[in-house]
């Protein structure tokens, strides 16, 4: 089918001369064969994703079935498709990788040549059969007495067609005191993008002791400076004109943490490239990746945070001395992320594609070290409704790891950068001790000599094995946290 732009000339969604696919112009195809303008925009990125990926036509098929799509609905879908989708692979064809850290001209163009239909990448093949082997195990878990293979397998295809959290009575499932309702199909794999959200989820250790970010969704405070004192200096925030970066938009420095981590994983295997500093993710791919619904002010609010990412600036000084020698003070400013760039469409304002340029420190942090300075997050932690709650997450997953640690509700407040009054943060701080559904960990309050105490302790911890806790040192330092 042909096009017919403003200009008069004729476009079509595969460029013959190149072998380009246009997934905007295949997007205009299905709406003018009926399609509604939301599920063409999916079932367009599906198609561009499993073009990028060199899946046949029947490749994709099963990968529909397998995320949730029905069986003819499926088939019916990758039919369309068909002409633009990968040839079966021939032999003796050398791999290539694809991934969210190629460049783009890998992405757009390399990616989607004719020369691309001729090759499985490995680590997509790799990929593919890891997943295949993940859901043959999930359907022998639930393979009931006397099922074949087949049996269980149909069965559990048909029962995860329904919408993903709904019950056999057809119900969701109600979000508990301070975690949010999961996104409806928030819990069916996308078989397409495998490495670009269905990683484990990692965070950057050196900064989870201080909130580098606001905890309210209400006050954006704009040409704001928060300062947290140290032991051994000091760690400044300061936001711009557009506003500070809030813990929410920090989640898509979580994704990119995660995915250099994989990337680099995959490196270290002789599975794929060492990754570059721009990350190219899909906006919906952004989406799912941090729980979030798919919906329409979703997709505005992913510029207005990359905006603020980009413009706070974290500055962090210390003092050292040697014996015998003067003092030396040492000041080092990082942003969150480097740069962005967002394309959109000019009539509607809805994203289409980020590139994000990740800071020199936090590629160092991954990729320059033998050991990188992440730990892994538990996928409920976007699930956190308070700010508080995400920031204390952070701060035990730090400090309490797997066993526990124990903090004045004072020194919690002063790392918080919080602008509300100490009397209300104790307050929500108090609610959500009593909730105690923060993921992996468990919240207690205890007196102390100098006013309330918080201890966090992990849930999976033996109690016999958990070391005593140190006696209240007055909450007045950094005792109850690691050095940064």
């Amino acid at each position: 089918m042909t096009n017919i732009t403003k200009n008069g000339t004729g476009q079509t969604a595969l460029n013959g001369d190149v072998g380009h696919f246009d997934e905007v112009a295949y997007r205009d195809e299905l709406i003018a064969m009926g399609l509604p303008s939301e599920d063409a925009g999916v079932v367009a990125t599906k198609t561009a994703n499993a073009r990028r990926d060199a899946l046949s036509a029947n490749d994709y098929r099963l990968n529909l079935i397998a995320s949730g799509v029905g069986e003819a609905e499926a088939k019916r879908i990758a039919a369309g498709a068909a002409r633009f989708l990968a040839t079966p692979e021939p032999k003796n064809v050398a791999p290539q990788r694809v991934d969210g850290f190629q460049p783009l001209a890998g992405i757009l163009g390399a990616g989607v040549l004719p020369d691309a239909k001729k090759a499985v990448p490995a680590s997509m093949s790799t990929r593919t059969e890891e997943i295949r082997a993940k859901r043959r195990k999930l359907v022998e878990a639930q393979a009931r007495p006397g099922e074949t293979f087949e049996q269980a397998e149909r069965r559990y295809l048909h029962e995860n067609d329904r919408p993903a959290g709904a019950s056999s009575a057809g119900q969701s499932p109600a979000a508990s005191g301070s975690l949010r309702k999961p996104p409806e199909g928030d819990a069916q794999a996308d078989f397409f993008v495998p490495l670009l959200y269905d990683v484990a989820t990692k965070d950057s250790r050196s900064i989870m002791d201080v909130a580098v970010f606001r905890l309210s969704k209400k006050d954006k405070r704009p040409n704001e400076t928060i300062r947290y004192e140290r032991a051994d200096g000091y760690v400044e925030v300061v936001s711009g004109e557009a506003g500070m970066a809030s813990v929410w938009d920090y989640d898509i420095v979580l994704m990119a943490i995660s995915h250099l981590t994989d990337a680099m994983n995959l490196y270290r295997q002789g599975r794929g490239e060492k990754p570059n500093r721009t990350f190219r993710p899909h906006v919906s791919e952004i989406l799912k990746f941090c729980r979030r619904s798919d919906g329409g002010r979703q997709y505005e609010e992913i510029e207005g945070a990359l905006k603020r990412l980009s413009t706070t600036f974290v500055e962090v000084v210390t003092t050292t001395q040697a014996k015998g020698k003067r003092a030396l003070r040492t000041a080092k400013g990082v942003g969150l992320i480097n740069s962005y760039e967002t394309v959109s469409y000019a009539d509607n304002g809805r994203l289409t594609s980020v590139s994000i340029e990740v800071p020199q420190w936090l590629y160092n942090e991954v990729v320059e070290v033998k050991t990188p300075a992440v730990l892994t997050v538990h996928p409920e932690y976007f699930l956190i409704e308070p700010g508080i709650g995400r920031f204390l997450y952070r701060l035990a997953r730090r400090a309490a790891g797997k066993a526990r640690a124990k903090w004045t509700f004072k020194l919690i407040y002063e790392r918080s950068g919080s602008v509300g009054t100490f009397k209300e943060f104790c307050r929500i701080l108090r609610k959500l001790i009593a909730s105690n559904d923060l993921p992996e960990y468990t919240l207690a309050e205890l007196p102390g000599k100098v006013g309330p105490l918080l201890v966090i302790t992990h849930r999976d911890a033996s109690l016999d094995e958990l070391p005593e806790l140190p006696e209240d040192d007055e909450g007045g330092d950094d005792a109850g946290l690691p050095p940064a």
